[in-house]
């Protein structure tokens, strides 16, 4: 664990938490900052980050919890959508320097709008471009 993470201090109990669900290695809590209510979000109780260098074993723990919250705020809530959320870094919009998930229930009457502007490729060469700039670095041992 991190000294100086505020998902790690909530995992070792020094800042309280709404927890939803808690095993060995995964913990869920109540967003404070819901983007919609019931906003969750999925960490594990180990400090890692990014996604990047989370072991894949960690992560398919995360993914299988991500899967039961948002059934659970499908029934619970009887939400009519979920949106699931990660960010790696602050240029994409992380806050806390440590791996999580969010899992937003989304209802019909929400007055949520996610800000996202769809861009175009200048041409169809420069997307193969940039698919083939991702296929090369995929080959190489550290994509895997």
């Amino acid at each position: 664990m991190s000294t100086h993470c505020v998902f790690c201090s909530i995992v070792k109990g020094e800042i309280p938490a709404t927890k939803v669900f808690e095993d060995e290695d995964i913990l869920a809590f109540m967003d404070i900052g819901p983007v919609v209510k019931g906003h969750t979000l999925v960490i594990p109780k180990a400090h890692h980050n990014p996604i990047t260098e989370t072991p894949v074993t960690v992560l398919h723990k995360l993914i299988a919890i991500v899967q039961r919250i948002a059934r659970a705020q499908l029934s619970g809530l009887k939400a009519d959508g979920i949106n699931v959320s990660q960010a790696n870094g602050q240029t994409a919009g992380q806050v806390v320097p440590h791996i999580h998930f969010h899992v937003i229930p989304r209802f019909a009457t929400d007055g949520h709008h996610w800000n996202w502007t769809p861009r175009k490729y200048e041409t169809s060469d420069e997307m193969q471009e940039y698919a083939n700039r991702i296929r090369v670095a995929l080959e190489q041992p550290s994509g895997n």
